[in-house]
């Protein structure tokens, strides 16, 4: 199966997240395997392998402010510590494209997986809970340079460079044809998936950008699930 299904982890340690930065849900996901990972005493043993489902691709157009800021209030009551606010910037700095950053954090997953974690969870806590235009080099940098297992000269050497700019489009084309779902879709080493873990939701009164979200089902015991299951797969034990 790992042969032919480039979805799946490389490593039984791993778990594969596509998502995007620009995306509320995702955000929830990825705060939730975090917290649950450290709950269950996982930390250092299972790893998220973070890839791109580039959005702005998808939909050739901007994942628009107004679509997000409908989704704060509904998405970030669901777990207000993930770290969540209307956008406060002028709009005018509001992120049209997130490519660069989400190319960053293919870069760091070069070094080693927790500096692409680290990342991952900068530039979304940086968007998300502090208004910051994450696609300007220079918030990168500084994002980076608070996340302590990345080496920050390597790091923008291969940014500069675009040493690992074709991931971004490799993983791109594996979100192709229905494969994967949507942003957040969270893939484990014996092919078990999970598309918006725990959320049900719709919109009423207009599609994203008009109306908003409403959640009809949240089941939170679905992160500790999916980890459980990832650690019984590498023979690994959890606490509690």
């Amino acid at each position: 199966m790992h042969e032919t299904d480039d979805r799946l982890p490389r490593a039984i340690d791993t778990i594969v997240i596509y998502s995007d930065l620009h995306c509320s849900f995702a955000h929830l996901a990825i705060h939730q395997m975090l917290r649950v990972r450290t709950a269950l005493g996982l930390d250092g043993h299972i790893w998220f392998d973070h890839r791109a489902f580039p959005l702005e691709l998808h939909n050739q157009r901007v994942n628009s402010l107004r679509g997000v800021n409908s989704e704060v209030a509904v998405i970030g009551a669901l777990d207000p510590d993930a770290g969540w606010q209307l956008w406060q910037a002028p709009d005018w700095e509001y992120p049209v494209s997130v490519l660069l950053p989400m190319e960053a954090v293919q870069a760091a997953k070069q070094q080693c997986w927790a500096a692409g974690e680290e990342l991952d969870r900068g530039l979304r806590t940086a968007f998300w809970k502090s208004s910051r235009c994450i696609s300007m080099r220079h918030v990168i940098d500084d994002v980076a340079a608070a996340c302590p297992s990345i080496d920050h000269n390597r790091l923008f050497d291969d940014l500069d460079r675009g040493t690992w700019r074709h991931l971004l489009f490799e993983q791109f084309a594996q979100t192709l044809g229905g494969l994967v779902n949507c942003s957040p879709h969270i893939f484990l080493w014996d092919g078990t998936d999970a598309a918006n873990p725990g959320v049900t939701s719709r919109w009423i009164n207009g599609p994203f950008g008009v109306g908003y979200p409403v959640i009809e089902e949240y089941d939170r015991t679905v992160y500790q699930r999916l980890l459980t299951r990832a650690a019984d797969l590498a023979g690994m034990s959890v606490s509690g």
